[in-house]
């Protein structure tokens, strides 16, 4: 019977890794702060069209609103009062909706779940939440869910302070409150079911799952119960018997009290030393080399390709928060940031997640910015502004859109291209410039050094003049940027410039214009 049990437990992690991407779909795309009715459309028009596999939507529940609207703090999103589901992205109608228009072109919804804690204890009371319901964080009310003083932490909690005082003390960390956040007793059975019906609601909507907000906080013991009540996903857009993805946010840079490892079991876990080192790495910094990712991904010490998540930044650490530190490329640094993504999205390690941002006004004090609590363009109310689209595709209004980035779209569809196929071919100069292949489908040469790249390569792939994607992309059977000729024996000849805009090629087996007879 144990032995039964054990292997039911196995089955049921082991699906909770698979992302349940449509046919020839692989990345995600985090959607930061955007409304729900601007992600519909956006699925429409521009996610499923190019292949986009699915978006991470922020929060959705009831959060409280931090003093005046106007001051429209990014984080007040991960502060909730209440499972209700309307923030400042919208209603539950709206999400609904566009939870419903997204799958009905293959674009899946992961959810940003915050089931750690409520908001912070020094959130007082009253009304001032996204959905107007009342709230007492000095008394540990919340009616709307309805959670009580009985619900949270505090008695397990062996600090002074009621705070994580010492992060060598995994008790300490998940048992008490992390930056003053009301911690959830997540061992109470009630507890428990108040969370997995929150996000059985949402699953029974469509969503295909969930990231999971400060797992390390959460003793895995209780994730697992929570997630063994979840429900399968909604047979109308997933296959019977599927279970929610799960991706949890551990991070866990080494050295620390709580592994990732402690959690992969579970699910798929974000492996912020990716993060870190692909920073290191294209920045040339701590005497790190292009050439010594020959071996990426196991090879540098993280996790087992089949569980990590893998994104040059996300929404914390853009923002110098979390891991990764100064290190870490963003929007901010637009030509090594396309770098990396491409060599991330190129590489067949991890389930790949790329970035939407949003500017905010950058003020820096002794080295450290101190607007990074900035939320998303909105207007004088505080609500949020909607994304407009630009002539070029790109966005205004200060929304970013990395992902409409002709570079970055173009190497998730080369992604979806190469699926499946081996990591081959590789080239390197013992230096910054390095190439390699997926197989016969695709090939891509980077050159990160201060001089020109000047080189024959065998790409392993048919003879054909192929269109790159990185300085233009293939338009009715031409090429708009750089044109790539293959020989029959799979050898092709590249040049890329130091000052070149984007130093790095890339063709797939979709971007061939004209076969080689």
């Amino acid at each position: 019977m144990k032995w039964l049990i054990l292997v039911a437990l196995f089955g049921l992690s082991a699906a909770q890794h698979n992302p349940h991407m449509k046919h020839g779909r692989t990345s995600i795309v985090h959607l930061f702060e955007w409304k729900w009715s601007d992600i519909a459309a956006e699925c429409e028009r521009y996610l499923g069209p190019n292949g986009f596999g699915g978006v991470q939507i922020s929060p959705p529940t009831e959060h409280i609103i931090l003093g005046n609207p106007v001051w429209r703090a990014w984080y007040q999103r991960y502060q909730p009062i209440g499972y209700n589901l309307c923030s400042r992205s919208g209603n539950e109608a709206q999400l609904r909706d566009m939870i419903t228009r997204c799958n009905n072109v293959g674009v899946n919804i992961y959810v940003d779940v915050v089931i750690n804690h409520m908001c912070g204890s020094g959130g007082g009371e009253g009304t001032h939440s996204s959905c107007g319901s009342w709230f007492s964080a000095t008394r540990e009310d919340f009616p709307s869910v309805p959670y009580s003083n009985l619900d949270f932490n505090d008695h397990k909690c062996k600090t002074g302070s009621g705070e994580i005082e010492n992060y060598g003390d995994k008790y300490q960390v998940r048992d008490c409150r992390l930056v003053g956040l009301l911690d959830l007793a997540l061992e109470k059975d009630y507890v428990r079911g108040k969370v997995a019906g929150f996000m059985n609601k949402l699953i029974d909507m469509g969503v295909a799952g969930f990231r999971v907000d400060a797992c390390k906080h959460m003793w895995p013991g209780d994730l697992q119960n929570v997630y063994g009540r979840l429900h399968n996903l909604n047979t109308k857009w997933f296959s019977g018997g599927s279970r929610p993805f799960i991706y949890q946010e551990v991070i866990d840079l080494g050295g620390e009290a709580i592994s990732a490892g402690e959690y992969t079991g579970l699910g798929r876990v974000t492996e912020f030393k990716y993060s870190a080192k692909i920073g290191n790495v294209i920045r040339k910094w701590s005497g790190e080399k292009l050439s010594y990712t020959k071996n990426w991904g196991e090879g540098w010490g993280f996790m087992a390709n089949g569980n990590a998540l893998v994104f040059v930044d996300n929404h914390d650490n853009q923002r110098g928060h979390g891991a990764g530190g100064a290190s870490v490329l963003t929007f901010w640094d637009p030509r090594m940031y396309k770098m990396a993504t491409a060599y991330m999205l190129a590489h067949p390690y991890g389930v790949t997640r790329v970035m939407s941002s949003f500017r905010w006004d950058r003020h820096f004090v002794n080295g450290k910015d101190v607007n990074d609590w900035m939320g998303p363009p909105a207007y004088s109310d505080g609500s949020t502004k909607p994304v407009p689209i630009n002539p070029d595709s790109t966005c205004g209004d200060n929304w970013v859109c990395e992902h409409r980035w002709r570079q970055i779209k173009n190497m998730v569809i080369f992604r979806n291209v190469v699926n499946g196929q081996p990591h081959s071919n590789w080239w390197d100069n013992q230096s910054n410039q390095v190439a390699f292949g997926r197989g016969n489908r695709g090939f891509i040469v980077f050159n990160n050094d201060d001089w020109t790249l000047d080189v024959t390569l065998n790409t392993g792939m048919p003879g054909g003049t192929y269109c790159d994607v990185i300085s233009g992309q293939k338009e009715n059977g031409r090429c708009t940027g750089k044109q790539i000729t293959v020989g029959g024996d799979g050898r092709a000849h590249f040049k890329i410039s130091n000052s070149d805009q984007d130093p790095f090629v890339a063709i797939h087996a979709d971007s061939n214009c004209k076969d080689v007879v």
